[in-house]
Parts: C-alpha cells; structure tokens; sequence
C-alpha cells in the first residue's frame, strides 16, 4: 500500500511539473514564468532527490529545445539545480513564510548567476567589474518580473497542493513518529 502511494505521489508532482512548464511555451511578460516553482516544488515534494531533479530538468529542458538553447544555459541550469535544493530544505516544512523566503533566496540566486552568465558569455559588456555591474543593473527589470513570476506560480502551486493533499489522502506525507 505504502508503494502504491509513492507512486500515485510521483505521478502527481511529476504531472504538476510539466503542466507548469507547458505554462513556459504560452505567452508571458519576460521572466514571468514557472521555472523556480517548479525547482522548488519538485525538491519539496519528491521523496526520491534524484527525481526531485530529473523530473523538472527533463521538463525544463523539453521546453529549451521549443523555445530555443543559447550559450548561457550552463548558469540557468546551475541556478535551477540550486532552486531543487533550496525545495530540499522546505521538505516537511512547507510553510507560506518558509515558501516565501525559498522563493526569494532562489530568486536572488538566479538572478546573480545567469546575469553573470549573461556578462561572461556576451560580448554585451565589458570584462570587469564596471562591466558587471552593468550587467546586473540591465537585469534588474528582469529581476523584478521573475520575482513576481516566482512568487505568483509558487503561491498557486503550492497551495493548489496543499488543498489537494487535505481532499486525496494518498498524497499526504505520513507523520515520522
């Protein structure tokens, strides 16, 4: 029975987590889109940490090949991967405080490597520290939608999840005694 479970659990977050990239390939403001909602999503809900990332990198990675690669990935993939650990911590303690502070830590995390992807791998700007600043400054905008972006999917998801948990009881975690 307890396999069953795990099963139908994993089924779930991994249907919510393509559901979310699908969301990726609809039209958006720049930045607004699902990418850190469903990092931490996935780290805070599966039991397995090898599919809490191959899930969402695999659904990641199916809507980069329709949307296009560019030479920067290697930073949006590693602030991915630091946003599923970041879901890690919130495992068992998913709370809207505990939520709200991982959106934002992974927010700003992301924001700082791939605008220094951005800054490295451009020839947009200078290589120095004026350059980098520069770098930073021009994504500030884009700082702010993802950060809203980040915050609305979360929020949505999240609580989706949880009013889901409270009505299917197969998806709610047992109680460690």
């Amino acid at each position: 029975m307890q396999t069953q479970n795990l099963k139908i659990r994993l089924i779930t977050v991994s249907a919510i987590i393509f559901a979310l990239a699908l969301f990726r390939l609809l039209p958006h403001l720049p930045n607004v889109s699902p990418v850190a909602a469903m990092a931490l999503f996935g780290g805070a809900y599966f039991a397995d940490k090898r599919m809490a990332f191959i899930v969402p990198f695999v659904a990641l990675f199916i809507s980069d090949l329709v949307l296009g690669l560019h030479n920067s990935m290697i930073f949006v993939y590693t602030g991915f991967a630091l946003t599923v650990a970041i879901g890690f911590m919130l495992k068992d303690r998913v709370t809207l405080t505990n939520t709200i502070f991982a959106v934002v830590l992974s927010s700003l995390l992301f924001f700082l490597l791939t605008n220094f992807g951005a800054w490295l791998s451009s020839g947009l700007y200078a290589k120095t520290a004026e350059g980098l600043m520069q770098a930073y400054v021009a994504g500030i905008p884009f700082f702010q939608n993802s950060l809203l972006g980040n915050m609305v999917y979360a929020g949505v998801i999240f609580g989706a999840y949880a009013l889901l948990q409270k009505k299917v009881s197969v998806l709610q975690v047992p109680k460690l005694k």
